[in-house]
């Protein structure tokens, strides 16, 4: 299956959350989350229908993963990495897809979303530790910089987000200096600082079937 290309707002509605698929414009009054708007499709506007509990681990994994905006079979291979490792597996899960290069852009805000940041990296712009990466789902280690690279257009494109996301509280678990677009990942953050609106552990149940 392909890369899903419709509405982002469509995705956000079925979710029945803010996904922030389109960055600065997610906060606005006309977000159709906000408006109340109902569900796409035909059935979006029932209310009440009792979901199983297959369908209930199925509507938070996919909360998780369009949150992050991966597909299925790249978000379960990160699944399967951290389900071979020592501790609490859907804590590991958020924690691997939090260090992602994509995210991590996304979180310094070099870029106004993840699908965004995921472009900005593949096309070059961004370096870890000097050097240029373009692979959007490396795990970056605590302790790296991740900065622009030293190029008019890509310092342009990534001032122009910095710009825009004025105001925005920056993790705690980052730095960024503006004037040298660099920022460090200074460490891995916990789990409650991660705080995504979703039960990870119905998504460990959904994949452990």
């Amino acid at each position: 299956m392909g890369r899903y290309t419709g509405p982002a707002c469509k995705r956000c509605r079925r979710e029945g959350m803010r996904l922030f698929l389109k960055g600065a414009r997610c906060s606005m009054s006309k977000c159709p989350i906000e408006t109340g708007r109902p569900a796409p499709g035909m059935h979006g506007q029932r209310r009440g229908r009792k979901m199983s509990d297959y369908g209930i681990q199925l509507r938070e994994k996919q909360r998780l993963r369009r949150q992050y905006g991966l597909q299925e079979k790249q978000f379960h291979l990160f699944f399967e990495r951290v389900s071979h490792q020592r501790g609490v597996t859907g804590e590991l899960f958020l924690k691997a897809l939090e260090s992602r290069l994509d995210n991590i852009v996304y979180r310094l805000g070099f870029a106004p979303s993840r699908r965004a940041a995921r472009q900005f990296v593949t096309h070059g712009h961004v370096t870890v530790n000097g050097s240029v990466a373009s692979i959007p789902s490396m795990i970056i280690d605590a302790g790296s910089i991740i900065g622009v690279k030293e190029k008019a257009s890509s310092k342009a494109q990534a001032a122009a987000c910095l710009e825009a996301a004025e105001g925005r509280e920056m993790p705690s678990w980052m730095t960024l200096d503006v004037k040298t677009m660099k920022g460090e990942y200074v460490r891995v953050p916990t789990r409650d600082e991660i705080a995504p609106n979703v039960d990870e552990q119905l998504v460990v149940e959904l994949y452990s079937k």
